[in-house]
């Protein structure tokens, strides 16, 4: 190739490349093009285009792409048309239902806010699914996919029909429906004609999935109190981990209510028939701003006149509200495990709900109730400070006795110990056992309140949320603790339970190591209760404060010289009166044993 033509060439390429570039279209020469040949292809399946596609702020336009092999395809031409949201409310709530799937798009909760003062919408958007899954004419159908027509919108009368067309006379509806007031929503899925076309045999299946917002201060919290519940036919309830990602498949029992569970709202799922096969999970996504996701893929069972009759909960988890909807919906509070929850149910519980009928301030009830809880527990604090003086005023005795023993052979100084014990008439456990007898309560406590509704949003004080906690200051996470915050109530509660741990090691003499463990306690639940609701450390604190008034009074009802005289005299009585109780001298005879069988070691040896 000599040199003209390599100059030809390169000034061909050139032209081509300058003109690739110079005459490319811009982006919206392209997207009207785009717009421009979408439109002829839906005049030629004879469907008019829509002009604009923002024209409602209640509808989201979604034109489709038909050919003649879809149209005749079972559902066919379900799967063309425009995505539209339709109204349905009542005072409670607000729900916006989709043309596409005939789904629930959103659920707005009209009554409550979020923690920042926005509408409570429990979930929205197209991060959600509900639709059935069945087979017609050997095709695979999912109705989320397909477009439902609005065929009766009567919503001033709480009812909404939403039709999914095979044929004129051959059709599923989805009927919702409301009353004037209440948390409940109907849903009777109602097919016609399409026996031959799904089957009697052909199960349906129900995908219920839902993207649950953050609705909370605590993002963390919430998800700790938030998972999937179900409920069987046996009236159990049950739930999968809210601390793992989980998945569960019940297949040996129908399930009456399927709940998506927040901290303190839920969406629940009810069926009048039961699902008869399940498959439940709950994911959570760290780098998501929703708190999980849950998915429940049902298998539903029709009633005598093939109907699916189903209904839905969307709703605040109070306790009085989800037991007026029946079906043991209440139990997805959580309220602790055996005997807490018992006292919580049956004990604070009432008491809670009779303090308020007199509409106080929540701070006020939760002083109020743990006064009375105070005063029932009274008894059991009197006997535990009693006992604990008497120790107090043991201890020179017991000093003299391990002068002259030793700490070389712990037995036998134990042994003089339960001796003096049993002489003085003193139970060395004595101010413990109340002291345990009252931890049951003390732990109901601690799940009771932050399972509490009712103190969502109210304030006290500084504290303007009673169930999250209050921020003294905040800061970036801390290294290792991850902390955001330090709370003003649970640092006061940790103060008083220091000074509490102080006085009762006056009261009861402890000295070495049993006089610094005390301290120890209250700085681990600081760093477990610093972000526990502001309530539950306010409750502790109040605890602390009336048990110092407590035990003002008490100790001037106890005489430590009476209490040492009365221990005189029991130590002059003869042996035989005394009383041994039967710990004590099973204790003593354990102690006598093991230091027979110290003495007999030697001679082994030997």
């Amino acid at each position: 190739m000599d040199r003209n033509q390599f100059t030809g060439l390169f000034l061909i390429m050139v032209i081509m490349v300058g003109s690739f570039f110079l005459l490319k279209p811009s982006q919206d020469e392209i997207k009207k093009e785009q717009m421009r040949a979408h439109a002829d292809s839906l005049r030629r399946a004879g469907i008019k285009p829509v002009a604009n596609a923002n024209a409602k702020a209640d509808s989201v336009k979604k034109p489709g792409v038909v050919d003649s092999a879809v149209l005749k395809s079972p559902f066919g031409a379900a799967t063309v048309g425009s995505e539209q949201l339709i109204t349905l409310e009542n005072k409670d709530l607000k729900l916006k239902l989709s043309t596409l799937g005939g789904r629930v798009y959103s659920v707005e909760l009209k009554n409550f806010k979020t923690f920042d003062g926005k509408p409570l919408i429990l979930f929205d958007g197209a991060n959600n699914n509900f639709g059935f899954k069945f087979k017609a004419a050997g095709k695979n159908i999912n109705t989320d996919e397909l477009y439902f027509t609005p065929t009766s919108t009567q919503a001033a009368n709480g009812t909404i029909t939403m039709r999914l067309n095979y044929s004129p006379t051959q059709y599923i509806d989805y009927i919702y429906t409301v009353a004037a007031q209440g948390y409940k929503v109907g849903l009777q899925i109602k097919p016609t004609g399409l026996d031959n076309v799904i089957g009697t045999a052909n199960p349906l299946v129900l995908n219920w999935d839902a993207s649950l917002h953050k609705l909370e201060k605590d993002l963390k919290a919430e998800r700790q109190y938030s998972t999937v519940y179900f409920h069987n036919t046996d009236r159990d309830v049950d739930y999968l981990s809210p601390a793992k990602d989980e998945a569960k498949s019940i297949n040996d029992k129908k399930l009456n209510w399927v709940s998506f569970k927040q901290h303190f709202f839920s969406s629940v799922l009810i069926s009048k028939s039961g699902f008869e096969k399940s498959n439940l999970a709950v994911n959570t996504d760290v780098a998501s701003a929703d708190i999980k996701q849950m998915k429940a893929n049902l298998t539903l069972t029709a009633d005598g006149s093939g109907a699916y009759p189903l209904e839905f909960y969307f709703g605040p988890n109070k306790f009085k509200t989800l037991q007026d909807q029946g079906l043991d919906l209440e139990k997805q509070i959580d309220l602790g495990w055996g005997p807490l929850k018992w006292i919580n149910r049956f004990a604070v519980l009432p008491v809670f709900n009779f303090l308020q009928q007199f509409n106080w301030n929540y701070g006020i009830i939760i002083l109020v109730l743990t006064i009375l809880l105070k005063l029932v527990l009274s008894p059991l604090t009197y006997k535990s400070y009693l006992s604990m003086a008497k120790m107090r005023v043991l201890k020179p005795e017991m000093d003299e006795i391990k002068a002259k023993v030793g700490e070389d052979n712990p037995t036998l100084l134990q042994q003089e110990y339960m001796k003096l014990y049993r002489q003085a008439g003193v139970n060395p456990l004595g101010g413990c056992l109340p002291l345990l007898l009252q931890m049951p309560i003390v732990i109901a406590f601690f799940r009771f309140f932050p399972s509490l509704f009712e103190l969502r949003g109210q304030s006290f004080l500084w504290m303007h949320d009673l169930s999250t906690y209050d921020s003294l200051i905040s800061f970036a996470p801390l290294p290792l603790l991850g902390w955001t915050h330090i709370s003003l109530m649970c640092l006061l509660m940790t103060i008083s339970t220091l000074i509490y741990t102080y006085f009762n090691n006056q009261i009861s003499g402890a000295t070495g190591q049993m006089k610094y463990i005390g301290y120890i306690s209250p700085l681990i639940f600081f760093g477990m209760l610093n972000s526990y609701p502001a309530g539950l450390n306010y409750y502790y604190f109040l605890a602390n404060m009336l048990t110092f008034a407590q035990q003002f009074f008490i100790r001037q009802m106890v005489d430590d010289k009476k209490i040492h005289a009365q221990i005189q005299d029991n130590k002059k009585k003869p042996e035989t009166k005394k009383k041994k109780g039967g710990f004590g001298a099973k204790l003593e005879e354990m102690m006598r044993q093991q230091q027979a069988m110290q003495a007999q070691q030697p001679n082994k040896k030997k």
